[in-house]
């Protein structure tokens, strides 16, 4: 079953590409985050979705936000997509998809595993939800829009967008 707006993110626990482990809760009560999943490092789409991340890393930061990106490719294949491209943000391994699945990210028609990007609140609250395989400059802009409303007007309900 897919998350949706208004649940609470599942917590969980991955390694990250400096081999550390990573757990969700951890940052809960201290910044929104921002948690995309993608198919796979150094491919062209997902090189530019993390590219597009990196490259406004700083204002997430400024809106009290942390990035984080999910595959499930290795966590040495992240270490070296992210020394490559300069990717300041945890990527975290995920080989067996249990957290894909555990938040209900389809795969697409080509049966590639999906691109999706949730929005989560300080309180682990799931805030906003885009879903996009070509579009990779919308997860940036959508999560930035949605990280810059949570700060102005905590109350806010949040929306999902597929395209």
């Amino acid at each position: 079953m897919a998350i949706s707006i208004g649940d609470r993110a599942p917590d969980f626990t991955l390694v990250s590409q400096t081999g550390e482990r990573f757990n969700l809760g951890d940052l809960l009560g201290q910044k929104s985050i921002v948690l995309y999943f993608y198919p796979k490092d150094n491919t062209p789409g997902c090189t530019k979705e993390s590219c597009a991340f990196r490259d406004r890393y700083d204002v997430f930061q400024a809106a009290g936000a942390e990035v984080i990106g999910i595959s499930a490719d290795s966590a040495q294949s992240h270490q070296q997509f992210a020394g490559k491209y300069d990717l300041p943000f945890t990527l975290l391994s995920d080989p067996d998809n249990h957290v894909r699945n555990l938040f209900g990210v389809p795969k697409t028609m080509w049966v590639l595993p999906g691109r999706v990007t949730y929005v989560i609140d300080r309180n682990g609250v799931v805030k906003h939800i885009y879903d996009s395989m070509l579009d990779f400059q919308a997860h940036v802009d959508q999560a930035l829009d949605t990280i810059k409303s949570l700060e102005a007007a905590p109350a806010n309900t949040g929306d999902r967008v597929t395209a």
